[in-house]
């Protein structure tokens, strides 16, 4: 019901919209239009449902970059962190409590992004937005493959009178692929038989986050640990 009623609000201010296009239908236009996508590239939206389906039939929901705009009580915006509205050809701008400023151009480097799916699932970033703000978290720690998702979220708050929440993106171990160890990916499971070497050797939690202490015993290092994430993020 709060999805729903996020997306009614949206709808309400001409910022989500119905799209007919399959994933095949984007790669058609976007071919068309002589842009070519990268290996591992996501697609990015030309817009093609903005002003109307054209005579397709509906199959999700978007969120229209192009008209977006901050429904945030002034008071609001006074405490928020800086963030310019996306409009257009501008770009968004955070700061990230870890890796500093960032900024990325929603609408030209993502393009309308999806809130409803076609297969009738809510969509990642509308979901997490609204189950924040529900459940009143100001700040979101989180790892750095997720980067990525924070301007559109920023936009979804903005557009739906929210809190901005905090954000602080640590780095993920990889495998000797290069890729996070995850099971996403078929990672192998970590030897977990000693704790103390899967968090201080080499590619590991602990220097991942530029944790580096000498303490072999595994309640002392997790003490050694905090105190020093406190000391740095705090």
């Amino acid at each position: 019901a709060l999805y729903q009623a996020a997306l009614d609000q949206l709808i309400a201010q001409r910022q989500a919209y119905a799209c007919g296009c399959s994933r095949q239908d984007i790669e058609d236009a976007l071919h068309a239009s002589g842009k070519v996508r990268t290996r591992g590239q996501a697609l990015i939206y030309p817009g093609t449902c903005r002003n109307g389906l054209a005579g397709k039939t509906a199959r999700s929901w978007r969120f229209n970059t192009r008209n977006s705009v901050s429904n945030k009580p002034l008071a609001q915006e006074i405490r928020a962190q800086a963030a310019p509205i996306n409009i257009a050809d501008k770009a968004l701008l955070w700061t990230d409590r870890k890796l500093g400023a960032q900024s990325q151009n929603v609408a030209t480097e993502v393009g309308d992004f999806i809130l409803k799916r076609a297969d009738g699932l809510w969509a990642y970033q509308l979901a997490v937005v609204v189950d924040d703000a529900a459940q009143g978290i100001t700040h979101v720690v989180r790892g750095a493959d997720l980067l990525d998702n924070t301007a559109r979220q920023i936009l979804l708050q903005r557009a739906l009178g929210l809190g901005q929440p905090g954000y602080l993106h640590v780095p993920v171990v990889n495998g000797n692929d290069g890729e996070k160890l995850s099971k996403q990916n078929h990672a192998e499971a970590l030897d977990t038989s000693d704790p103390s070497i899967a968090l201080t050797a080499l590619q590991n939690a602990g220097t991942t986050l530029g944790i580096y202490i000498d303490e072999s015993n595994l309640a002392n290092w997790l003490r050694a640990a905090t105190r020093l994430w406190a000391a740095t993020y705090n």
